[in-house]
């Protein structure tokens, strides 16, 4: 991978202390894309990654998810397809539930976005316990595509997302990692 993007990414995410709470470490995506040469070095990076994959579909996870995953289904020339946060979806939709650290949150995608045998790559900004990712997995799955890949701008490893992906049997690719929370 070329290791110059790689730096001018991750030198535009700004680290915000305390953020949204106390001993949180938060990693400022919106900050990359406020620079249009980093924002475009992402995208460029990933398409390089996936172009010759055959992927039919990008799923981007709500909301940052859609900041990269779009762009990058733009370029490959497949359908993105959303995965929102309940009653954000106008047709017929189905949920999957997951864990957080203080209760459970729900995703839906819409039913007819993934056909049998579609070759997905989910998308997101960010990977820390992969929850969101693991919703997502199982809503693509339970549609009939095809899910083994997941990519992120950002990997926070200490926290064991990659991990809990892999369990799942998904390669997981990254553009660059932070220590920490």
């Amino acid at each position: 991978m070329n290791t110059e993007k790689i730096s001018l990414i991750k030198a535009s995410i700004k680290s915000i202390p305390d953020y949204p709470k106390a001993g949180i470490l938060f990693r400022d995506v919106t900050s990359l894309m406020e620079d249009p040469t980093a924002y475009k070095a992402t995208i460029d990076l990933l398409v390089d990654t996936y172009k010759d994959m055959g992927f039919t579909k990008i799923v981007g996870t709500e909301a940052r998810g859609f900041l990269f995953g779009a762009p990058l289904a733009l370029e490959l020339g497949v359908g993105f397809i959303p995965v929102r946060k309940p009653g954000k979806l106008p047709r017929q939709t189905l949920a999957q539930s997951y864990e957080l650290e203080y209760g459970t949150d729900t995703l839906e995608i819409h039913t007819d976005a993934i056909v049998e045998g579609d070759k997905v790559l989910m998308v997101d900004d960010l990977l820390a316990t992969g929850g969101t990712i693991e919703a997502t997995t199982k809503l693509i799955r339970q549609l009939g595509g095809v899910v083994e890949h997941a990519a992120f701008v950002i990997n926070l490893p200490e926290i064991g997302g990659d991990k809990r992906l892999q369990g799942l049997g998904l390669e997981v690719f990254s553009i660059c990692e932070f220590d920490g929370h």
